[in-house]
């Protein structure tokens, strides 16, 4: 439980960026389904760059 409790803590923050890009492009979706697509892909390249920036964990 403990193993759990800490892989959940060290990746809490990227399951929240994932959650809410996927309801943004959902969102934007359901108003005119192209914008879902063209919204989520602009989620996922700025989650790409976030990704290869580095979130700092080795400083």
């Amino acid at each position: 439980m403990k193993h759990l409790r800490n892989a959940l803590a060290k990746y809490l923050s990227d399951l929240v960026l994932i959650a809410g890009a996927a309801a943004i492009a959902l969102g934007a979706g359901l108003i005119y389904p192209p914008a879902g697509l063209i919204a989520g892909g602009a989620l996922a390249i700025a989650g790409a760059v976030l990704n290869a920036l580095g979130g700092g964990e080795g400083q």
